[in-house]
């Protein structure tokens, strides 16, 4: 710092003043926070009293070098680490950094002007900050000699603190009067009175105007208010009445509720006395040596009930849980299905290439493949097959014919029972599905378990339902049906009800 005052650089000014002395700022401020986070962290008083010493040499060394270069003090306020430096709560390093703020403004009075507004901001929220958060009288008189400063070398921004900074006036009048420095105190009271008296009547005039506004707008929402009244009066009414029956079906649902639930437990504690007077009878009967023996077969019913509960009860969770992707695969199905169909028409309606002839050939090309055809057929000459082996050759054809018909209609039969396997399947999962829980069982339910003809009847009024409901629907539900030719029937589109339905008996 002191070799770089006063000197005369006459290779590469620029250089020297827009490079160096700047970096050599940002190092020197690197090495001041590092001093100061040290300093914080010490515990004995002579290491402290060192680093306090060392912080204060660096903090001289960078007064001493703006003091030499006025333009250095717009990049030590613009510096983050100078910033990080000043905002601390440490009372000592505190100190020093208001004192080299200080003579940043000693040297360059305007700096505050040049700098951006965010640095400004910043600076003077630390200075109000420490006023606001603290009793000591040593950081209280720097900050206010700070404000100070700033308020008397740049009146712009005296505007500032006052309409920034609202509470700044009470808080220096009430806190800091009286703590040995009341001279600079008034002094900066005075600075921020003088703004606001000037300002009063342009605040007068907008707080005026404010309640005009505000006045007019209030009364056009009082009217606009008395015009929708009835509506909300109806809306009101609508809307408890709507409340009231909602409460008065919850209550006679909990009232059914339990009325079930009594009903259920009268039902469970009748068939218990009952089972037990029934055991009671069968072991008044049985012999006492057979006792034991009837009590592990009961046991083992009770056993194989709770396990036959159970295993229902986990298919029965699990189906549900494989319902949805079941429905995913279905429409993924009819999603390939469709674009199946549109590829099909596609290539159906790619007209074929017609076969071009030769545009002409010479009488030399025409010679030539000629020659080439005859020594293909010199070459290759056509196999000559007597009367005999043609009768031969056309027995073996028939038998292979008459092998093929027999295999064919064995598999025609093996497929038509697998089809009709695979509907009796297909009409269980869905009896499985529509079937009720076990505690709603009725006889008629059991009718259709028991007996075939209950449910293929349903299916076909289904499968009929079914195909009324296709004719009837929109056309965006028959977006998968405009790939197919005019002419042929949408069947896919009911297979999924058609497939399900199973006719008993044999073929």
């Amino acid at each position: 710092s002191h070799c770089c005052v006063g000197l005369e650089v006459k290779e590469d000014p620029e250089e020297f003043y827009k490079k160096f002395l700047p970096s050599a700022i940002d190092n020197l401020l690197v090495l001041g926070r590092r001093l100061q986070a040290r300093f914080i962290r010490v515990i004995k008083d002579e290491e402290k009293q060192d680093f306090l010493h060392w912080f204060r040499t660096v903090t001289d060394a960078i007064c001493w070098l703006f003091g030499g270069h006025v333009h250095l003090t717009v990049c030590v306020l613009q510096n983050d680490h100078f910033l990080q430096l000043l905002i601390t709560d440490d009372v000592e390093t505190a100190i020093i950094m208001m004192s080299v703020l200080h003579n940043i403004l000693r040297v360059n009075s305007s700096v505050l002007l040049q700098v951006d507004e965010e640095t400004l901001h910043s600076v003077l929220d630390e200075l109000v900050y420490k006023l606001s958060s603290t009793t000591n009288p040593v950081i209280g008189n720097a900050a206010t000699k700070l404000l100070l400063l700033v308020a008397k070398f740049c009146k712009q921004l005296v505007k500032l603190l006052t309409t920034r900074y609202k509470g700044l006036k009470g808080l220096l009048s009430k806190q800091w009067t009286g703590k040995g420095f009341d001279r600079d105190l008034s002094q900066l009271l005075d600075l921020l009175y003088m703004e606001q008296s000037n300002g009063k009547g342009e605040v007068q005039r907008q707080h005026q105007a404010a309640c005009i506004i505000q006045a007019m707008w209030r009364g056009f929402q009082t009217r606009k208010r008395l015009k929708k009244l009835p509506q909300a009066v109806t809306t009101l009414q609508r809307s408890f009445r709507a409340k009231r029956e909602q409460e008065l079906q919850h209550l006679n649902k909990q009232k059914e509720d339990e009325a079930l639930k009594l009903q259920m437990q009268l039902q469970r504690q009748r068939a218990m006395r009952l089972f037990h007077e029934r055991q009671l009878a069968l072991l008044e009967i049985i012999h006492a040596s057979q006792v034991d023996k009837y009590m592990e077969e009961m046991e083992k019913k009770s056993a194989l009930t709770i396990q036959r509960f159970w295993r229902g009860y986990r298919a029965r969770r699990n189906f549900h849980q494989q319902r949805q992707s079941l429905k995913e695969y279905k429409a993924a199905v009819v999603i390939q299905r469709a674009v199946c169909k549109f590829l099909e028409k596609q290539r159906r309606r790619r007209p074929f290439s017609p076969w071009k002839d030769p545009k002409g050939l010479t009488d030399e090309q025409r010679l030539a493949l000629q020659q080439k055809v005859d020594d293909y057929i010199k070459l290759h000459p056509a196999s000559q097959m007597s009367e005999e082996m043609s009768k031969e050759l056309h027995m073996q054809a028939q038998e292979k014919l008459a092998q093929f018909l027999l295999r064919s209609r064995l598999d025609q039969r093996a497929a038509q029972r697998r089809e009709t396997l695979l509907a009796q399947v297909n009409t269980d999962v869905e009896l499985l599905m529509n079937a009720p829980g076990l505690a709603e069982t009725t006889e008629k339910d059991l009718d259709v378990f028991m007996s075939r003809s209950i449910p293929v009847a349903t299916k076909a009024r289904q499968s009929h339902n079914t195909m009324l409901k296709y004719t009837r629907w929109p056309w965006w539900k028959k977006l998968g049906d405009e790939f197919m030719e005019d002419d042929v029937i949408p069947d896919d589109a009911l297979n999924a009800e058609l497939g399900t339905l199973f006719i008993g008996g044999r073929k």
